[in-house]
């Protein structure tokens, strides 16, 4: 297992796009194909798989996702966390967000 913390982010962005063509070539989808489901632009797809991309918005990897069948992974990526004790307030609800006491 890698660890990732040792990478940028430029570098975790090339490993992605790396992997994403693997899931596209898999798919039997050109990047024109992949393109023209998800609607991001050609050149953006390009330049994400051969890692010249400097970034990509969120949204427009989700989109890639989808068009690879892989939308259902973010599960894995950020799964649903369980209530929390320590974040319910006395009143039994829960709290919307944390601040330090001075």
């Amino acid at each position: 297992m890698k660890d990732f913390f040792e990478y940028s982010t430029p570098e975790l962005v090339r490993m992605l796009g790396t992997r994403f063509k693997e899931y596209r070539m898999r798919c039997n989808l050109t990047q024109k194909e992949v393109s023209e489901l998800s609607g991001v632009g050609l050149t953006t797809i390009h330049k994400f798989e051969n890692g010249t991309a400097g970034n990509l918005s969120l949204s427009t990897f989700l989109l890639l996702l989808k068009v690879v069948g892989q939308i259902n992974s973010l599960d894995d990526l950020l799964p649903e966390l369980p209530e929390s004790p320590y974040l319910m307030r006395k009143d039994e609800k829960k709290a919307q967000r944390i601040r330090h006491t001075k």
